[in-house]
């Protein structure tokens, strides 16, 4: 005490006057890093500290009664023993910022008068403090989305006063509890998003009879619903999504009078809704359900409910929508696909609620659209994909004004379109396909100033395209193939400088090409086969940079074929019957693009066929000439093999004996071998990977396991391209043995590779590490095997290693940063687990520092280096971060990070391109199946924010686990959100009910 009173005399040499509390919250102060200076009033100028930011008093005594300081971006360790000694502390909240210790057991014991303690969303470590359920006043507890492990503790069972417990997204594991059904008073239980173990829902939380929330989202719970929860009956919000459950739902969670909101959606419960009851759940607005494997039919008294919201999609219900659902006057949204479900749609629906989304696709509805969808004027999405509804649009749709998206695709509708619903403000995606609808495209089309997507093929519409189309600025895709539209295309056409694919083939169009199409710079896909068009082909075709499908067959194009088409990147060409002539430009004059070519008997090439083939005695000489260069260069190659052969084997012959009394050896955990043992198997036919530092070899010990041991010589000089390091002027540089010691011999994460133990002398350095049998994810990504790496393995392997980064940069004090994260040095183990390794070059950022510091060399590969980095030489998690997003790039694409492909790009220039020019299905590994689009589309969307060019926009790796995190839970529910897309490109896929990437 003499002491903290002689500190805090010279802390404040003016400061007789500030009381107690004062010096104890000062303190507080000290404690942390504030670099937005949120406490800058926190000072000596007043008596008590009542006045400071966040800080509440007590009228009468002045005394500290509330400290409330969320979201002020404060960096430290929870002050736990100085809030515990202000005796009428009762309100603590450092909710939001980056509080990065673990809770101490000790100093918590004492903080008797808190009553409401919130530390959510930081970065806190360690287990759950048993001395939490010993304060006898706690009544809000809330310490979600940190990094909290190991099991939620049976004590916490003891609290005596706790009505809200909030444990959301953290690492916790084993089972829930069943003592936490003693906690009587608890109006809110939170345990979402947690690794627990396989476990049932406790039975015995069907004691907390004041329970008001239960949210139990994905904490891996199987098993039936327990009937207890039907005691719950002061329950509001019932949350077991995301899980595994099964069975029948309890017909007991009917008499939930008081329940609001019942999730259930993305388990594995089967049977028939409970067919009574409901009627008792007056206050239900919100049911879904969505995504088990319920059948029957939909409850008539269910749909009686006033409800908001009906999510019953991906099911196997069967029979009709009850007609009541339209007299509930909150209905927003309704969302029955992919189900069984038959007959009519009620035919008031939308008339008496404001409904907002309807998604009835993949059904086999028949009859009609109801008239009154928009009686209310806030309609915004209409789905109907893939039924047998027919008759015509009502007109009222085409006065609909709130409209952003229309898909009928896949019906039986018919008649002519509403002339307003052409041209409907707002609306950005127009699905037709596949219908048989008739008459022209109306020249209201000129007001849908929004429309990116107008896919009409596959009906009967006729008449010329109207030249307003070319009003349609946003105009990304336009299908409007196997019609019969006719005149020449307008003029106007060309103005769409946003359009990436045009398809009119099947049609009755006729005249020239319009000139001025240099101006479709996105144009990726044009199709205009099977017309009557004539003239000429655009020399001008020729300057579409990404234009990769071009098929102008079956028409009566005239003329020579431009040599400007050389420039294009082609996947398809086809230019066959038509009535062209003159020279086929060199590049397509080979046998692989015979097909693009027939029905054109004026073209001339040296394809079998043409006019002009030459003679096989022309092609003998150079024939024979290639035959004899290659033949050559296999000699040269035989001969190269056999010398290095025999200077590897003289090599072994003199290799000098290594003095193994000189060894240093330095291990970090416990072995089961000894130094000798490697020394002995450092044979050039154990190498399985070399470096500009060194060699690795696989070392397989008597005992059987199989090590990975990496051999250092001396000091390297760093090579220009793909070295670890990069430095200016080709100066000698560590060889990151120290580094490497320094940092994996304290760490411990799962993430992490383990080095098990390093020897030195004075020549030469080796690092033993655990083996991982699947080497190094670059090699399997970008080899022959890349296959083996389906998309959950991927998925995995994004998860692995952004949990050891944020293991590094969150949780090690004094933070690590990589400084060369890349696809190469993260190693696979035999289950495709993965571990960051090769920390040759990582730093340890000084906390006082800002989290910044300057390197005299760029560290990293190229591909992987944040452009910042290049000219600041700052070093900070924010490098690692960027390097990580290009590792996400690399799973999602399955191309490499540099490539002459991408020209002067690299891979994240060349995704940002591709997707705005060509649309997302260019950018994702073909190999991938595409039933993991819609995850596939959304962790690329984290990579995209991890490469932003501005540090500040780049998420912590804390924030990108979480979003990873988040995204597994959703891919298994499959749910698409209202607004999921991740660029403007829209397809026809009838399968998609969301925004559709």
């Amino acid at each position: 005490m003499f002491l903290q009173l002689i500190v805090l005399l010279l802390t404040f040499p003016f400061s007789c006057s500030l009381n107690q509390e004062g010096h104890l919250l000062y303190q507080v102060k000290l404690s942390f890093d504030d670099p937005d200076n949120v406490l800058s009033n926190w000072d000596n100028s007043d008596e008590t500290p009542c006045n400071w930011t966040g800080v509440t008093c007590a009228s009468q005594t002045r005394s500290v009664t509330s400290l409330d300081l969320q979201s002020f971006n404060l960096y430290g360790p929870f002050p736990a023993s100085l809030l515990c000694r202000l005796q009428n502390l009762t309100y603590i909240s450092f909710y939001n910022n980056n509080i990065n210790s673990s809770l101490s057991e000790s100093e918590l014991g004492s903080c008797d008068s808190v009553s409401y303690l919130s530390l959510g969303q930081n970065l806190l470590t360690g287990l759950l403090p048993d001395k939490l359920a010993d304060l006898p006043n706690l009544k809000y507890l809330d310490l979600s989305g940190n990094n909290f492990s190991g099991k939620v503790p049976e004590c916490f069972g003891r609290f005596q006063k706790l009505e809200v417990l909030s444990l959301v997204g953290n690492l916790l594991e084993g089972t829930i509890p069943l003592e936490l059904g003693n906690i009587t008073s608890l109006k809110q239980l939170n345990l979402s998003y947690n690794p627990f173990l396989p476990g049932r829902v406790p039975a015995e939380l069907g004691n907390l009879t004041n329970l008001e929330v239960l949210w139990l989202t994905d904490c891996n719970l199987y098993g039936e619903i327990p009937e207890s929860l039907s005691q719950l009956t002061r329950l509001i919000d019932l949350d077991l999504a995301i899980n595994g459950l099964s069975g029948r739902i309890p017909v007991g969670l009917t008499e939930l009078t008081s329940l609001v909101q019942l999730e259930l959606y993305n388990n594995s419960l089967s049977g028939e809704i409970p067919e009574k009851g409901w009627s008792n759940m007056k206050k239900l607005r919100l049911v879904d359900a969505s995504m088990n494997e319920l059948t029957g039919m939909i409850p008539n008294e269910l749909c009686e409910l006033p409800l908001e919201s009906l999510n019953l999609y991906e099911n196997r219900l069967v029979g009709e929508v009850p007609g009541s659902i339209a007299n509930s006057p909150n209905l927003y949204e309704l969302r029955l696909f992919k189900n069984r479900l038959t007959g009519y749609l009620p035919k008031d629906l939308g008339k008496n609620s404001p409904l907002l989304w309807i998604d009835v696709s993949q059904n086999e509805f028949v009859g009609e659209m109801p008239e009154n969808l928009c009686a209310n004027g806030v309609l915004e999405e209409v789905l109907m994909i893939e039924n047998s509804l027919s008759g015509g649009i009502p007109a009222s749709l085409g006065q609909c004004q709130t409209l952003t998206r229309v898909r009928l695709a896949n019906n039986n509708f018919s008649g002519k379109v509403p002339a307003r619903l052409w041209g409907l403000p707002h609306v950005s995606l127009l699905d037709l396909v596949s219908n048989s609808f008739s008459g022209e495209i109306s020249r209201t089309i000129a007001g849908a100033s929004n429309l990116s997507g107008l896919f009409i093929s596959k009906n009967g519409f006729s008449g010329s395209i109207p030249e307003e189309i070319g009003f349609l600025e946003k105009l990304l895709g336009f299908t409007g193939n196997d019609n019969h539209f006719s005149g020449s295309l307008p003029t106007s056409i060309v103005k769409l400088g946003q359009l990436g694919k045009l398809d009119l083939h099947n049609n009755e169009l006729s005249g020239e090409l319009p000139g001025g199409v240099h101006s479709w710079k996105k144009l990726y896909e044009l199709n205009l086969a099977n017309n009557y068009i004539s003239g000429n082909i655009p020399q001008e075709i020729g300057s579409l940079s990404v234009l990769n499908y071009l098929d102008l067959s079956g028409n009566q194009l005239s003329g020579n074929i431009p040599i400007s088409l050389q420039n294009l990147r082609l996947n398809l060409l086809n230019l066959s019957y038509n009535h062209l002539s003159g020279d086929i430009p060199p590049v397509y004059a080979k046998a692989m693009y015979k097909s693009s070519f027939l029905g054109n008997p004026g073209l001339c090439g040296e394809i079998d066929g043409s006019c002009d083939g030459r003679s096989e005695a022309k092609n003998i000489g150079p024939v024979w000439l290639m035959r004899l260069i290659l033949a050559l260069a296999g000699i040269v190659l035989m001969i190269g093999i056999a010398w290095f052969y025999l200077r590897c084997r003289n090599f072994k012959k003199v290799k000098t004996v290594i003095d193994r009394s000189k060894w240093t050896l330095m291990s970090f955990h416990k072995l089961g071998f000894q130094e000798s043992e490697i020394m002995d198997l450092l044979d050039e036919d154990n190498v399985i990977g070399s470096g500009s530092s060194g060699k690795v070899y696989k070392v397989v010990l008597s005992n059987g396991e199989a090590v990975a041991v990496k051999k250092l010589w001396g000091r390297s000089k760093i090579v220009s391209d793909e070295s670890s390091d990069l430095e200016k002027g080709g100066h000698f540089q560590d060889d990151g043995f120290e580094a490497e010691v320094g940092t994996l011999g304290k760490i411990r994460h799962k993430n992490i590779v383990r080095l098990w133990c390093c020897c030195s002398t004075m020549d030469c350095k080796l690092l033993v590490y655990e083996y991982m049998p699947n080497g190094s994810l670059g090699d399997l990504l970008h080899s022959t095997k890349s296959a083996l790496l389906i998309w959950p393995i991927r998925y995995t392997i994004a998860m692995d290693a952004a949990e050891g980064l944020s293991y590094l940069h969150h949780d090690c004090v004094p933070p690590i940063v990589h400084r060369d994260v890349k696809s190469n040095n993260i190693l696979l183990a035999s289950d495709f687990g993965a571990r960051v390794a090769d920390f040759g070059v990582a730093r340890s950022v000084d906390p006082n520092g800002k989290g910044t510091k300057s390197m005299s060399v760029i560290a990293g590969s190229c591909g992987y280096i944040a452009p910042e980095y290049a000219y600041t030489l700052r070093v900070n998690e924010k490098s690692d971060i960027y390097s990580f997003g290009v590792v996400i790039l690399e799973l999602v694409t399955g191309r490499r990070p540099i490539d002459p492909e991408y020209g002067e790009k690299d891979l994240v220039k060349w995704v940002c391109t591709t997707l705005d020019q060509k649309g997302i299905d260019l950018v994702i590994d073909p190999k991938l199946n595409a039933c993991f689009k819609d995850e596939i589309c959304k962790v690329m969307n984290i990579g995209l924010l991890c490469t932003s060019p501005l540090p500040i926009n780049r998420p912590s790796m804390r924030r990108v686990v979480k979003m990873l995190q988040e995204i597994g839970c959703r891919s298994q529910s499959k749910q698409v959100g209202k607004d999921g897309k991740l660029t403007p490109y829209y397809y026809e896929d009838s399968s998609d009910h969301g925004s559709v990437p």
